[in-house]
């Protein structure tokens, strides 16, 4: 039995969860347009450089959750999947999903986005476990802070090796698939990484370490796609 990781956004989604709550957020009009846009954006594209203060972008991030009651924020996050996040779901992701579930492979999302955001859309993918960076959340309300380290980057393989022990699991058969430069530490640490719609940067490091480049959005042809297990 092996272990099936998944990145979330730009992965197993044509798009990013994170930015699309942030862009939501505006046209409901509960941030502020002019900043909250500009500034998401700004950390957006701080991320796809590899560049990004994750401490600074979640004091920023988690900011609407804590100022709203938790009982309609519920409410807009079931809008916010039905309006953002199925209109970017990925049939091939879904296929990809299925075929380690066949194959008999515990699965798992682990992801940079806040639990609040993504764990309704791992539930789409009928996917049982999932890291991601926890809001944390008092009193019933959410404080704008996290509880624990954020899920990013280093923080992926901690959190993981803390999931291992718990869970009696070893990464002696494990695959990771990823779009960003930002999974490089999780992606050496797996058996099979491969690279999914990669950015530049991991799309170069990926062809020079012969890992699998492969899409989910039917931009490759079918042998590309194939990820041999």
């Amino acid at each position: 039995m092996g272990i099936a990781l998944f990145d979330l956004d730009n992965t197993l989604l044509n798009g990013d969860s994170d930015y699309l709550w942030g862009q939501f957020l505006v046209e409901q009009g509960i941030v502020d347009q002019a900043f909250y846009e500009s500034t998401n954006a700004e950390f957006y594209e701080d991320y796809r450089q590899g560049t990004l203060d994750i401490h600074k972008f979640l004091d920023f991030a988690l900011a609407p959750l804590a100022s709203n009651d938790h009982d309609q924020l519920k409410a807009w996050r079931v809008q916010f999947i039905e309006e953002k996040i199925k209109p970017i779901l990925l049939p091939e992701a879904f296929d990809l999903v299925e075929k380690h579930r066949t194959d008999g492979d515990v699965l798992l999302v682990i992801t940079a986005t806040n639990k609040f955001v993504t764990e309704p859309i791992v539930d789409l993918h009928r996917i049982d476990n999932i890291l991601a960076t926890v809001p944390e959340f008092i009193d019933g309300r959410f404080t704008g802070k996290v509880s624990g380290i954020p899920c990013f980057q280093d923080g992926k393989v901690k959190l993981l090796e803390s999931w291992l022990e718990e869970t009696g699991l070893t990464l002696d058969d494990s695959w990771f698939y990823s779009d960003s430069l930002n999974d490089l530490p999780l992606l050496e640490r797996v058996t099979h990484p491969v690279a999914v719609d990669p950015d530049a940067t991991l799309r170069s490091i990926a062809l020079n370490n012969r890992w699998p480049v492969i899409s989910l959005r039917g931009e490759s042809p079918p042998d590309q796609r194939s990820t041999g297990h």
